[in-house]
């Protein structure tokens, strides 16, 4: 059954009146907190084209206790420059199995729906559905993004290199049935969308199918995906991943066909809400769809050098690297 939404959480009750502040006074405000400032300019210049409430967060974990936001002694502007461009580099590293995820999980879906019911327009068919309403909006999602693509300007296409989109091709050259196939429909969809398709599918049996085909349960799968609109989207816009809360985290296997962390302490309470567990799905999705990624050694490479405080704030532990599910592909 679907699960009824929760109620939104009560507005504050105060009224913003905080003014804009000029890039100098911003400096000064740091410089106020304690931070050491080497170069005026060059921190300027970071503040201008990187946005000063975009870096502040970066300097929580140099603060000390107390409502004045005061910094440890000797904290620099690099040391919070520095967690900035190691969260960036992060979000790369993040987004490139996100999108190997996605691609398998459309893939699968596609290709399990349309070859089992030997219907590429299976997701026309109402019956596959357990949520008529969600069926509904599924179709009309699809059914804008085939307006729209009308409307637009036609892609070019009149040299061997240059190749109009095969939605476009399908949309001018066909004029039923009026939606594309399944291969074309699961490509205009957004994670998010994929992933309540994916959700309302009625037979146990299909999401099982699914699921199976890049390793997990469909349970699990469901769990993930939801995971993965969140991580994509902090990622997608740029926003902080190392240390941010999620709200939504994934679920952990207890199937065996699963793979996971092997040793008992692998995961303690403490990292369960952090982004470890995160990375750790994606890596096991990763063994079954592309286990010649070498995805694992691009994390640990980027994870290994850095300090306790970046660790924690992921909730990887410090042996991480030790456990059996990293050490087979980090060997």
């Amino acid at each position: 059954m679907p699960q009824p939404r929760r109620a939104p959480r009560p507005r504050g009750t105060l009224s913003y009146d905080k003014p804009p502040m000029e890039l100098e006074d911003l400096v000064d405000r740091l410089a106020d907190r304690g931070l050491v400032i080497v170069n005026r300019d060059r921190a300027l210049r970071h503040l201008r084209h990187i946005g000063y409430y975009r870096l502040s967060p970066y300097t929580i974990p140099f603060q000390t206790a107390g409502p004045e936001h005061r910094l440890r002694d000797g904290t620099s502007f690099d040391d919070v420059l520095d967690l900035y461009v190691f969260d960036r580099a992060l979000r790369s590293v993040v987004i490139d199995a996100l999108e190997r995820v996605e691609v398998a999980v459309r893939a699968a879906l596609t290709d399990h729906m349309s070859t089992v019911y030997d219907d590429p327009h299976w997701y026309m068919d109402a019956s596959h559905f357990r949520d008529r309403g969600k069926h509904a909006g599924l179709l009309k999602i699809v059914r804008d993004t085939c307006d729209e693509r009308l409307r637009g300007t036609p892609d070019a296409g009149e040299d061997s290199l240059v190749h109009r989109s095969a939605l476009e091709h399908y949309l001018t050259t066909y004029g039923s049935p009026e939606l594309p196939p399944s291969w074309l429909m699961v490509e205009t969809l957004t994670v998010g969308q994929l992933t309540s398709g994916y959700r309302n599918l009625k037979r146990r049996s299909d999401r099982t199918a699914v699921a199976r085909s890049i390793g997990l349960t469909a349970p699990v799968l469901e769990s993930w995906m939801q995971t993965y609109v969140r991580v994509r989207n902090v990622c997608a816009h740029h926003g902080r991943l190392w240390n941010v809360g999620l709200g939504v985290y994934p679920a952990i296997p207890n199937s065996p066909i699963v793979s996971w962390l092997e040793g008992t302490e692998a995961l303690p309470e403490r990292s369960r809400k952090r982004l470890y567990p995160v990375l750790v799905s994606l890596q096991t999705v990763l063994e079954t769809i592309s286990p010649r990624s070498g995805w694992a050694r691009r994390l640990h490479e980027l994870v290994d050098s850095r300090p306790a405080m970046n660790l924690r704030g992921m909730g990887i532990p410090d042996d991480w690297a030790d456990d059996p599910f990293w050490r087979r592909q980090l060997d």
